[in-house]
């Protein structure tokens, strides 16, 4: 692979135009890689993704992939621009995306590829650099979902959202694009966005089974700063029994989906930790009733692209917007730099190319995605985007200057959740958070957490003599990432984007 540069352009040369492959990004929303079988895990013998491990089994699972802000929105104008949110200007839910700025998608209509977008994005406005679109408006809705085109608005009533994206996608695929181009085509699902709502066909999945609990369920959050103990995403007190877990309240009274269980939770009443185990236990069955779905709909995918013998030259990647937490610290929700919701699945397969089987434990963050699929199709990769194309990971080469740490930033507090701001660094042991700003004590708060000895990250040791000088060399580091990613030294005003979110 040979590199140059032209007006700040970055362009490589090494694959041909005959052989650039089709692109297939499947994307899901707050798909734990804890509940993927491929990653193993406490939940790996309930064989929950049969199709998203066909995918790792015939080719690459990544083990350290990581989001730069762990929320819906920013991830996804992560994904498009390959910047970080400081750069893109989407640090929160609710900020406005700039659609005029640079994105991949524009880049691969310039050089020959065709541009698919189907479901969630979760960024306001009309698209852009898309030969054809067709959006959720907002998070959407589980069942009879609104969906947004270039065209106007279209309701499917009566249909379940993961099903709709579906098969809008293989619409496009088997009857719309051209035949003669390559194409770049993106299925975003909604789920496993909370509320949880699954399709009717699968609410007796999982029933009289009990998944299996995290260690750290009851977490009481010792050893660690004011943001793990006064967050508001707790099983325990955050979910709610009305709009999350169906079991009262008016908006799903009489639902055929739940009657059974507003009788049960009505005739049993469980109080403290019964009732925080009894949350889990149902929480959990219809997250993976929704991420069932999702499943289903990549081996749909799949078995589109080998009937329509596609398979060959296309490359597939799995993916999420971030991570989620399971139960882990007794949450649920992500926004942390703690590992559930700061990690996140990555496979891909892509025949010929990728070693089947093959696990990547390099440092990979969501800047990269674009500049991989730029090199994917060929074309020039702008010198401003801000990660590395994972191609030669791919190949099984992993370049001498690869990264060693990555840098995050959470940044949408005051809000739902109330999840303080923070940043930090990671490289692939130790992880450094500085918590900082509004309601941290003393206007800055630290943590270290050593992976390798403390996986669960439950034990700060940032104020432990004998790591001293680990701290000073990540400080050091943070500071050069910095540097390196063109970080402002002063966030925006913690009021930024008006009102407080929306739960």
């Amino acid at each position: 692979m040979t590199k140059g540069i032209i007006a700040g352009v970055v362009v490589l040369a090494g694959i041909a135009a005959a052989e650039r492959p089709n692109i297939v990004w499947i994307f899901s929303d707050d798909h734990s890689y804890q509940t993927i079988g491929a990653y193993g895990g406490r939940l790996k013998d309930l064989n929950l993704s049969p199709n998203i491990d066909k995918i790792a089994k015939e080719g690459m699972r990544f083990d350290r992939a990581y989001v730069g802000n762990s929320i819906c929105a920013p991830s996804r104008a992560t994904l498009l621009t390959g910047k970080h949110s400081h750069m893109n200007g989407k640090y929160d839910n609710r900020d406005a995306f700039n659609h005029d700025q640079q994105q991949f998608q524009k880049i691969l209509q310039k050089n020959g590829y065709q541009t698919v977008m189907v479901g969630k994005i979760h960024l306001n406005g009309k698209m852009q650099g898309f030969d054809y679109w067709e959006v959720l408006p907002g998070q959407g809705k589980y069942h009879d979902p609104d969906f947004i085109t270039e065209q106007g608005k279209t309701t499917y009533p009566g249909r379940y959202v993961t099903d709709v994206i579906t098969e809008r996608a293989l619409n496009w695929l088997e009857n719309e694009r051209e035949k003669d181009k390559p194409f770049m085509l993106m299925v975003h699902h909604k789920a496993p966005h909370r509320n949880w709502d699954p399709a009717d066909r699968h609410m007796s999945m999982f029933e009289g089974i009990e998944i299996p609990e995290p260690a750290n369920l009851f977490d009481d959050y010792a050893n660690r700063g004011t943001a793990a103990s006064q967050q508001d995403m707790s099983i325990a007190k955050t979910m709610k029994l009305d709009t999350d877990l169906k079991a009262e309240g008016k908006r799903f009274a009489g639902n055929p989906r739940y009657v059974e269980r507003q009788k049960w939770f009505a005739e049993n009443q469980p109080e403290g930790k019964a009732l925080v185990k009894w949350k889990y236990q149902t929480y959990m069955k219809d997250y993976l009733r929704c991420t069932w779905a999702v499943d289903e709909s990549v081996g749909k995918v799949l078995q589109a692209l080998e009937e329509q013998g596609l398979a060959d030259n296309t490359i597939v990647m799995y993916s999420s917007d971030q991570g989620f937490y399971m139960g882990e610290h007794g949450w649920f929700d992500k926004r942390f730099m703690y590992e559930e919701s700061f990690r996140t699945p990555l496979v891909a397969k892509w025949p010929g190319k990728i070693k089947p089987g093959s696990v990547n434990t390099d440092l990979v963050q969501n800047i990269d995605f674009a500049e991989t699929f730029l090199e994917l199709a060929g074309a020039p990769i702008p010198s401003g985007m801000q990660g590395k194309s994972l191609v030669p990971l791919f190949k099984g080469e992993t370049p001498e200057d690869w990264r060693d740490s990555l840098y995050y930033h959470y940044y949408e507090y005051p809000a739902v959740h109330s999840v303080r701001r923070h940043e930090g660094i990671f490289d692939g042991r130790w992880k450094l958070i500085r918590y900082y700003g509004v309601d941290v004590p003393g206007g800055e708060e630290w943590e270290l957490f050593d992976l390798q000895n403390d996986p669960a990250e439950m034990k700060n040791v940032f104020g432990h003599p004998e790591n001293k000088a680990q701290i000073q060399r990540q400080k050091k580091e943070l500071e050069a990432l910095k540097k390196q990613y063109q970080v402002p030294d002063e966030p925006p005003p913690q009021n930024a984007g008006g009102k407080k979110q929306q739960k």
